[in-house]
């Protein structure tokens, strides 16, 4: 694996890194002796998928409080995402900013997202999956959001949204120090 910084401190990239012969190839996607080298989450407490039938479906910005903060490995198993994240953390240098990356099938990239950061993300495709595993139990007492289109962090979205359902129409406008 290759591990890669990001703008926002403590998000990462996690590319593969391919053994690859007549069949195809092989990779590691997660390794915990490299996660514990890195200073990341090293427990899996569970794995989801998503799966979308339609370009255009955005699910987000979503992240659980305290006490049950979670970090999150996403990757795109099926299909492209436009993936964002948003830095919740009041301390960080960083705090409110946002930045994407795109995850695909094809480019088999992971994207950390450590506690504190909202994550969501827009499909560029139909029939998109998405693979999450996650550090913390799903806890709906600690179930939080912000809103995709919300002026004050001012996502720039590549495409129209079309599908999001009505919990993260509803998030109220971000107040600092509500999170």
């Amino acid at each position: 694996m290759k591990i890669s910084t990001l703008d926002i401190p403590g998000a990462l990239i996690v590319d593969v890194e391919e053994l690859s012969d007549e069949r195809g190839f092989f990779a590691r996607t997660f390794c915990r002796q490299e996660f514990a080298a890195h200073g990341l989450a090293t427990s899996i407490a569970q794995s989801s998928i998503s799966f979308n039938k339609l370009r255009g479906t955005l699910r987000g910005m979503h992240y659980q409080t305290k006490p049950h903060e979670e970090a999150k490995l996403v990757r795109c198993t099926k299909g492209v995402i436009y993936d964002v994240i948003i830095d919740l953390r009041n301390d960080s240098p960083t705090f409110k900013q946002w930045l994407s990356v795109e995850l695909s099938a094809d480019n088999h990239r992971g994207l950390y997202i450590p506690e504190g950061v909202a994550h969501g993300f827009l499909t560029l495709a139909d029939d998109c999956e998405v693979l999450y595993q996650i550090s913390e139990f799903f806890h709906p007492e600690c179930a939080s959001g912000v809103r995709w289109n919300d002026p004050a962090f001012g996502i720039h979205w590549p495409e129209k949204v079309c599908i999001i359902s009505e919990r993260d129409q509803r998030y109220a406008d971000f107040i600092e120090g509500a999170s």
